[in-house]
C-alpha cells in the first residue's frame, strides 16, 4: 500500500496521552496573589512597628537599665564622698543592667523566651565582670585627663567644654563594655565589633552631655536629678548608637513586611540562618500551624545567599517545595506562611 499521499491527523486527545519525563525539582511559577492580609497598612507606622526597630528597643533598654541602676544606688550615694556604697557600685551596676537588657531585649522582641533567659544569665555574668573592670579603666582615664586639665591651668571645670570632652572619653569605656556584651551573647564577631563601635559613640555622647545637664538642673539640691538624667541619657544614647551602627554597616538582611514581627529587621550574620517554628531557630516563626519546625535555611555561598526550602516558600512569584533551592536577589519578596520578608543586601563591587 502506498502511504505517501496519506495525511497524518493528530487530535488533542492524542496529545494528552503523550507522556514526558518529569523535570528535576525547580522553582515553579505561580500566578496567584501573595496573601497579604497580615501586612501593615502602607505608609502607616504603628507603635508596634516602631518598637521593632533595633535603635528604638535598644535605646529603651539602655534607658531603663541605667535609670534602674540609679534608683538602686542613689539613696546611698553621697556627693564628695568616695567610700559610700552607692558611690562604689553605681557605675558598675549601670554597666551591668545595661548589658543585661541589651543582651535580652532582642530575644524578647522576637518572642524567643528561652533564648532571652539564657542571654540574661550570660549577660549578667559578663556585665558584673566588665562593669567593675571597665569602671576602673574609666576612672583611671578620667583622673589622668582631669589632672592634665588642672596642670594646664584650666579653672571652672564644670562649665569648661574640655571637662565635658574628658568625661566623654572616659565614659566611652562604659559603652565599650555594653557593646562587647551585646555581641558576645549573640555569638557573632561582626555584631560584637558593631556593638563596641556603637557603644563607644553613644556613651561618649552621654558623657559629653552629663556636665551641661548638671549645670542646667543646678547643683543646689539637684545633683540627684542631674545624675538621673545623665545616666538615662548615657543608657539611651548607647543603645540608640548600637542599633544605628548595626543597621548602617549590615551586609545582608531580611526585613519583615508582614506577620507578627512586621517591622523587624534580621541582619544575617551567620553563614547559615535557620527559619522555622523551633524556638532555637535563628528566625523564630511562631503562631502559624503551616510552618514546619525547620521550614527553610539561608546559607552564604560564594558571597551569595542560597535558600533551601523544606516546606512551601513563595519567592518573587515562584513556589519552592521541599528540597528546592534558589539564589536570593536584592529585593526578593519571600513568604513563609503568614510571614512576608524582603531580602536585601549591599551592592557587590563588580570585578575589574
Amino acid at each position: 500500500m502506498n502511504n505517501e499521499n496519506q495525511k497524518i491527523s493528530i487530535t488533542w486527545d492524542d496529545l494528552n496521552k503523550v507522556k514526558v519525563d518529569q523535570p528535576l525539582p525547580a522553582a515553579m511559577s505561580v500566578h496567584r496573589a501573595i496573601k497579604t492580609s497580615s501586612n501593615p497598612t502602607p505608609g502607616r507606622v504603628s507603635s508596634e512597628r516602631l518598637f521593632m526597630k533595633a535603635w528604638f528597643y535598644l535605646g529603651l533598654a539602655g534607658f531603663f537599665g541605667a535609670f534602674l541602676a540609679w534608683m538602686i544606688c542613689e539613696p546611698t550615694f553621697e556627693d564628695g564622698v568616695k567610700d559610700g556604697w552607692g558611690n562604689n557600685i553605681m557605675f558598675p551596676l549601670v554597666v551591668t543592667l545595661m548589658c543585661v537588657l541589651f543582651g535580652t531585649v532582642e530575644s524578647l522582641v522576637e518572642r524567643t523566651w528561652y533564648r532571652a533567659s539564657l542571654r540574661a544569665l550570660e549577660s549578667a555574668f559578663y556585665g558584673v565582670l566588665f562593669g567593675f573592670f571597665f569602671d576602673f579603666i574609666a576612672n583611671f582615664i578620667f583622673a589622668i585627663l582631669l589632672q592634665s586639665l588642672r596642670a594646664s591651668g584650666v579653672t571652672h571645670l564644670l562649665s569648661n567644654p574640655l571637662l565635658w570632652l574628658a568625661r566623654a572619653i572616659a565614659w566611652a569605656v562604659f559603652g565599650m563594655a555594653a557593646g562587647l556584651v551585646f555581641g558576645i551573647v549573640s555569638k557573632s564577631g561582626k555584631k560584637t565589633s558593631y556593638g563596641i563601635l556603637g557603644g563607644v559613640i553613644g556613651a561618649a555622647i552621654g558623657g559629653f552631655l552629663f556636665d551641661p545637664i548638671t549645670l542646667l538642673t543646678g547643683l543646689g539640691g539637684g545633683a540627684e536629678v542631674s545624675r538621673a538624667i545623665g545616666f538615662s541619657i548615657l543608657g539611651s544614647t548607647t543603645g540608640i548608637a548600637i542599633g544605628l551602627v548595626e543597621s548602617a554597616l549590615k551586609e545582608r538582611w531580611l526585613y519583615v513586611t508582614g506577620g507578627p514581627l512586621a517591622g523587624k529587621q534580621f541582619v544575617l550574620y551567620q553563614d547559615q540562618v535557620t527559619m522555622g517554628k523551633l524556638p532555637s531557630s535563628t528566625i523564630y516563626l511562631f503562631k502559624d500551624p503551616e510552618i514546619l519546625q525547620q521550614h527553610a535555611i539561608i546559607e552564604k555561598r560564594s558571597g551569595r545567599s542560597l535558600i533551601t526550602a523544606f516546606g512551601p516558600v513563595l519567592i518573587a512569584g515562584h513556589v519552592l517545595q521541599s528540597q528546592m533551592q534558589r539564589i536570593l536577589n536584592n529585593g526578593d519578596v519571600i513568604q513563609i506562611g503568614r510571614y512576608t520578608f524582603t531580602y536585601a543586601e549591599k551592592e557587590r563591587s563588580m570585578p575589574q
